[in-house]
């Protein structure tokens, strides 16, 4: 075996197809696609995913359920453990300086989940009946 002998196998490498070039190439005319239809246009048959020819799509057949709320992202939970750490008037201001709510909040609820040992005042906050009953046995209250 000499290297100007060597030769890759027989069918392993082939040629290009070059096709529109003409009616004795055996792929002129319509170059081997056939006619109309999808895969005949440029973008060769490039279909939307879920599109079903036409037919409405079981995407959009299918009932819809359920319900996503577009202000859930905009109120955050702090737990009643949470502000045992604070001191004073707790207001939204308050628990943003604390870094107890994210800067995209809008307004904040009070959960119940632990306890709650000192006095406090609640200003402009929302809390659930649970946490509304520990804040007022332990002396504080909630103002709107």
């Amino acid at each position: 075996m000499r290297m100007n002998t060597l030769s890759p196998a027989e069918g392993a490498r082939q040629e290009r197809k070059r096709v529109g070039r003409g009616i004795g190439s055996g792929l002129g005319k319509t170059a081997g696609r056939g006619h109309k239809g999808s895969f005949a246009r440029s973008g060769k048959g490039k279909i939307k995913a879920g599109f079903e020819g036409g037919q409405m799509p079981m995407h959009m057949r299918l009932p819809k359920v359920g319900f996503r709320s577009k202000i859930k992202g905009d109120t955050v939970q702090v737990m009643l453990y949470q502000l045992d750490k604070l001191e004073g008037d707790i207001d939204f201001a308050a628990l943003r300086a604390a870094k107890l709510v994210p800067a995209s909040a809008k307004q904040a609820k009070i959960v119940k989940k632990g306890e709650v040992s000192k006095k406090l005042v609640l200003k402009g906050l929302l809390a659930t009946a649970g946490a509304r009953a520990a804040i007022e046995a332990a002396g504080g209250k909630i103002e709107e």
